[in-house]
């Protein structure tokens, strides 16, 4: 099986153990059948290119669910040189819990200097999600880069302080102030940084669309550029930025989405 990253029915394909677990609901992941396309084919959702995989029965879109996303129909646009047409799916609907949480008053009601911080720390992210590599990764499964109990965090409505807030957009694995933290899946360090909200941060770029954000570390032990392999050390666990104890916050962004880490993990 080969998997690209680029930018009419067809027949299904057999699940995959390489696949993540599919959950086509927002914040999930939906795997769309795509027939036989030509491998220079553009695959996009929304402008935004989606990972392709690809074997002998056809190929299959992996595509990531915003948060966002309303339950209904979606499509994805193929285009190649036969030309362009478009692709539909099914969104289904999903409710996540409500979370509250109690933090210091500084981190929910921002001074105006922590809001500038804020917003220039946000637009550096959003240049962060918008890199794309195209490696060809044999597996879409990752490592879980902490040990320790798997929560239900990710989804959840926030509520801090009693003021609403974002969605959870990643997986809360509470553990132990400096446990290693390793690199889910071979990568490249894209960004590292310490972070208003999310602490002490490390980026990395898994490839095919793939991107990993660790935060919250109390060390970071690599830099922008080093290549990584699956179950590496990279950090420790921490409890910097804004939290309520130490605990691994991960997040998975597929095509610029951020979706449940847990159906990427065995």
């Amino acid at each position: 099986m080969g998997i690209l990253c680029i930018s009419g029915a067809a027949t299904a394909l057999p699940p995959s153990p390489l696949l993540p677990a599919e959950s086509p609901v927002p914040g999930g992941v939906a795997i769309v059948p795509l027939g036989n396309i030509d491998s220079a084919a553009q695959v996009t959702s929304q402008g935004v290119p989606v990972l392709v995989s690809t074997n002998e029965q056809g190929a299959v879109a992996v595509v990531g669910i915003p948060l966002q996303a309303q339950p209904g129909p979606a499509s994805l646009t193929v285009r190649s040189a036969q030309g362009r047409r478009t692709v539909a799916y099914q969104i289904l609907p999903k409710t996540y819990a409500e979370q509250r949480l109690k933090v210091a008053p500084r981190v929910v009601d921002l001074s105006p200097e922590d809001l500038a911080r804020h917003r220039q720390e946000a637009a550096r992210q959003q240049t962060v999600k918008a890199q794309f590599s195209q490696p060809v990764p044999y597996k879409l499964r990752f490592l879980q880069p902490t040990a320790g109990p798997r929560s239900n965090s990710f989804g959840k409505r926030r509520v801090f302080n009693g003021q609403p807030r974002a969605p959870h957009s990643g997986l809360d694995i509470p553990a132990p102030q400096g446990q290693a933290v390793i690199a889910p899946a071979d990568g490249t360090v894209v960004d590292t940084g310490d972070y208003f909200f999310n602490g002490n941060t490390v980026w990395i770029d898994k490839g095919a669309c793939r991107m990993s954000m660790m935060c919250h570390l109390s060390r970071i032990d690599v830099r922008v550029g080093d290549k990584v392999k699956a179950g590496q050390a990279i950090a420790a666990v921490g409890a910097t930025g804004r939290v309520t104890g130490p605990h691994l916050h991960w997040s998975v962004l597929l095509n610029r989405a951020a979706v449940d880490p847990g159906l990427f993990l065995d």
